[in-house]
């Protein structure tokens, strides 16, 4: 099964398991459209400190990269993929309401993963995105 857009095909393949969340399992970017690569982001604004909740530090990882995608003409909308890092199984959870309130369906693709840490102890969630709008 595949949703379709202007610009992005989203690809649900009826022979394999469904997503274990809300994320598709891959997503074709059609030509003709302007692809954004955002660096990793951490759950800091200037002048604030770090919250200690991981779903506080979602929410920040994705406003940064909302203002990222702003920049470039763009918005949460054109995200194609996410690569996500926790560092604790337990903050899986508070990531992922984040991630499904800001990416209904279709979602983009999606990989989330467990490390043992980032730059700063204090941070416990990172977020990196791939963007793509028509030029049309």
């Amino acid at each position: 099964m595949t949703e379709q857009s202007p610009t992005l095909q989203h690809l649900l393949p009826g022979d394999m398991p469904p997503p274990f969340a809300s994320y598709s399992h891959g997503v074709v970017v059609k030509a003709g459209a302007d692809l954004v690569f955002c660096s990793g982001q951490l759950g800091i604004r200037p002048g604030q400190p770090v919250p200690e909740d991981a779903g506080e530090q979602a929410e920040l990882c994705f406003r940064n990269v909302q203002s990222i995608l702003e920049a470039a003409g763009m918005s949460l909308t054109d995200v194609v993929r996410i690569n996500s890092y926790v560092t604790d199984r337990a903050y899986m959870q508070p990531y992922m309401a984040v991630r499904d309130r800001l990416f209904p369906k279709p979602s983009p693709a999606s990989t989330l993963m467990i490390v043992s840490g980032f730059s700063r102890e204090e941070f416990k969630v990172e977020v990196e995105v791939i963007a793509a709008r028509s030029r049309g």
